[in-house]
């Protein structure tokens, strides 16, 4: 009878096993049976909310606005949003924080400030604010002439054996060249145009991260056809300089900014560029963005990244039901050895005993 249920018992564990491994393998094949997916709207809306209510207190922001405040130039996209954030929770900051958040909304609000500011923007677009930055460099840096012009300076620079701006000079390539250079992105050339827009302010502000930066140089790099760049003046001659496969992962970014850029603002897109690494991040943050609108930056200010792209991001059904039938399958093994170390171990005093 012992053997006759350890067989049983054994058939069992071996069964269970199979039908795991099973599971695990129609959840890899099959998309519609994937472990993460992103969340709707509404999961992203809660699972923010619930973040917030643990992590906004008013400590907490008093200390995020103290660290903007000591900024130069002074962020006021994130400042203003972590202060709508304060007043929308009926919070109070310290007595301190408020007084110099004040005396410095004073200071950079009047109209000396702000013309002595675009000068020194128009001058050196990496001292710009953000929104010095829209309104001193972005009539040239949104429009073809910026974009022609990148190129033209790239060009020029390979012919003379100067150093090239590759990162300009891909970003320019993306603006310049949409209509020809879209593909199966899901945007339209219109959102490559205001994407790559959008990046190239970033990349005069320093605001591209490392990997957004070698992304685009890799583009340039691999896709950029250097004898026909000089004599580039219209589309047509960019789609005989440029190979648009190697410029796809840049274009599903530059279409994800626009979006993102769309759902928030142009500022505040500009500020959480830096938070982009690549397609990934840069698709889950627009369908943030999307869903939380404005309240992003200060959600982004207070969770940062790693929560809140978690909140992007749910465990299907499937995998929680795979992952109990492991844990069970755990259990019934441990049970398993627990109870033949059990029978083997009575076998040895019994033994000892005799």
């Amino acid at each position: 009878m012992r053997r006759l249920a350890r067989l049983v018992v054994g058939v069992a564990l071996a069964g269970s096993l199979g039908l795991s491994g099973w599971s695990a393998l129609q959840v890899a094949r099959d998309p519609m049976l994937r472990p993460i997916v992103e969340s709707s709207a509404e999961q992203i809306v809660a699972a923010t909310d619930q973040m917030m209510a643990r992590a906004a207190t008013p400590e907490r922001l008093s200390a995020l606005i103290d660290a903007r405040l000591a900024e130069d130039p002074r962020n006021w996209v994130a400042l203003q949003a972590l202060e709508d954030e304060v007043r929308a929770r009926g919070l109070a900051l310290s007595p301190e924080t408020r007084t110099a958040y004040d005396a410095a909304w004073s200071a950079d609000g009047s109209v000396m400030a702000s013309v002595t500011a675009c000068a020194a923007c128009a001058y050196d677009p990496a001292t710009c604010s953000l929104s010095n930055l829209l309104i001193c460099q972005a009539p040239v840096a949104l429009t073809p002439i910026g974009d022609l012009a990148g190129i033209t300076r790239a060009g020029v620079a390979w012919g003379t054996g100067g150093k090239i701006d590759e990162i300009d000079l891909g970003l320019s390539l993306l603006g310049l060249g949409a209509t020809g250079l879209v593909v199966a992105s899901g945007g339209t050339s219109a959102m490559v145009k205001a994407g790559a827009g959008t990046a190239k302010m970033a990349r005069r502000m320093d605001l591209l991260s490392p990997r957004l930066t070698a992304m685009a140089t890799d583009a340039v790099r691999q896709g950029v056809d250097w004898a026909a760049l000089p004599a580039v003046r219209s589309g047509d001659d960019l789609a005989r300089a440029v190979r648009s496969e190697a410029f796809a992962p840049l274009i599903d970014v530059a279409v994800d900014l626009d979006r993102l850029r769309a759902a928030t603002s142009p500022t505040a897109a500009l500020h959480l560029l830096p938070l982009v690494d690549g397609a990934a991040d840069a698709r889950r943050l627009a369908r943030a963005g999307e869903a939380l609108g404005p309240r992003l930056v200060a959600r982004a200010e207070v969770l940062g990244k790693a929560r809140l792209l978690r909140a992007t991001l749910r465990v299907t059904d499937v995998a929680l039901a795979l992952v109990m039938g492991l844990a069970g399958f755990c259990v019934t093994l441990a049970g398993m050895v627990g109870g033949w170390l059990q029978t083997a171990l009575w076998r040895r005093l019994l033994h000892l005993a005799r």
